[in-house]
């Protein structure tokens, strides 16, 4: 019970030195994009989708479907795997808020 209370103390103490960043989980960012991608964006890009498609949790139709993004959609494009699935961020639609993978051929310029 001691080693508990002097691991919690130790993590509090750690927290105020560092402004409460160890108590705060990060977010999805550029800075944690997944091991597929095999090209980045040095600035993330504000894109379209062409036609419905499925949002998926990787580079694959063998990957879940997180839920379809319709014609229209907006999607931030943070990477993609060899120009042929692009990862990134649902800023409107149904999906809003959503991260994951894309069929490339689906995502075009706004």
């Amino acid at each position: 019970m001691r080693i508990v209370h002097r691991v919690a103390a130790a993590a509090a103490s750690t927290s105020l030195l560092v402004g409460g960043a160890v108590l705060a989980a990060p977010t999805a960012s550029a800075a944690s994009l997944p091991k597929s991608c095999t090209w980045e964006w040095a600035w993330p890009q504000k894109m379209e989708i062409t036609g419905d498609v499925n949002l998926r949790t990787g580079p694959g139709k063998k990957y879940t479907s997180l839920g379809i993004l319709y014609k229209g959609a907006r999607f931030t494009e943070y990477c993609d795997k060899n120009h042929d699935w692009s990862y990134g961020k649902v800023t409107s639609g149904p999906n809003n808020g959503k991260w994951g993978w894309v069929k490339s051929d689906y995502v075009g310029w706004n």
